[in-house]
């Protein structure tokens, strides 16, 4: 049995991010006896779906070679924007509309960060860190201070379990099934071979600029989704909400399997990372710990990735120059 477990996961990208994430809710069910319980589980596993949403957006960016720092600011426009066009009692042409708007407002954000990259030709580090306070000062000026709230029955049907399986299992299929589709396309190789090597790929015909334009729009379009996600779980609208979403997306890339110099890595790896970022906070909050470790760890997390990301570099080298 464990020859057959190892056989299956060797050479997944996903396999470390699995066993920490089993690791992660047996060290929680030991801590909170409860967990476990349906309810329990299903709340909390539906807390993380709207980190799941924007991780996946920020998982699409750097496979293909980029990162995108304006992701949390993004949800927050899209979360005030929410809030704001709906009433207590809402009907469900203007809950239509409302989240309409939200969803239009993350993919017109995620556009023009991809005109920036792909037209511009600016660094995306540099033109996502800029339309990130573009972003949150929008969202400042939609909402100056955290209010509103959204209709009671849709925060009931957020935490329901449609035909007794939680919507946060609903959300992922809804997540893996169009990436399990689009990977059978052409927008699927792409992309690898975009984030493996952007020059070599257009010198093959690769249209490079046209996939950087359409991930960077449908990441913007993740983090709208996300931020309904939000919307639905606190019930109330706040402009500084998805801040700390960024780091947190890039930590669960990282923990997925995907590199960050792009290529290389997956959807499905990026839902376990934030299922293991979701029960290292319990644990933190369990054991008493300052909450700014977790911070903490999710930036050493970042920087062991970039270091054994050049350390690879440098032994592959080491070896090219040893072989000749």
């Amino acid at each position: 049995m464990t020859r057959r477990l190892g056989t299956l996961l060797r050479g997944r990208s996903y396999a470390l991010a699995l066993l920490l994430a089993l690791g992660g809710l047996a060290a929680n069910a030991l801590l909170q006896p409860s967990l476990l319980r349906p309810g329990v589980l299903s709340g909390n596993l539906l807390n993380t779906l709207p980190l799941v949403l924007v991780a996946a957006g920020q998982t699409l960016v750097v496979l293909g070679g980029g990162v995108d720092l304006s992701l949390g600011a993004l949800v927050s426009l899209c979360n005030v924007t929410f809030v704001t066009l709906l009433a207590a009692r809402a009907s469900a042409a203007e809950v239509a509309w409302a989240a309409t708007a939200a969803l239009g407002l993350g993919l017109v954000g995620g556009l023009l960060n991809g005109a920036c990259v792909a037209l511009l030709r600016l660094q995306p580090i540099v033109a996502t860190f800029a339309t990130s306070f573009v972003f949150a000062g929008a969202a400042l000026y939609v909402m100056p201070s955290p209010g509103g709230s959204v209709p009671q029955g849709l925060v009931q049907a957020y935490y329901s379990s449609p035909l007794g399986i939680p919507n946060f299992f609903w959300g992922v299929a809804a997540l893996l099934l169009p990436w399990w589709a689009a990977r059978r396309t052409r927008y699927g190789p792409y992309l690898y071979a975009v984030g493996g090597d952007a020059r070599a790929a257009y010198v093959t015909g690769v249209p490079v600029a046209l996939v950087w334009l359409t991930t960077y729009a449908l990441a913007g379009l993740l983090a709208g989704l996300g931020a309904l996600a939000l919307t639905l779980s606190t019930g109330t609208g706040d402009p500084l909400v998805g801040g700390p979403m960024t780091l947190s997306s890039i930590v669960a890339v990282v923990l997925g399997g995907t590199r960050l110099r792009g290529g290389s890595g997956g959807l499905l790896g990026t839902v376990l990372g934030v299922v293991v970022l979701s029960t290292v906070q319990n644990i933190v909050a369990f054991l008493g710990v300052p909450s700014w470790w977790q911070t903490l760890i999710n930036g050493v997390i970042v920087l062991l990735a970039l270091a054994s990301a050049r350390l690879e570099v440098l032994l592959r080298r080491r070896g090219t120059w040893a072989g000749a």
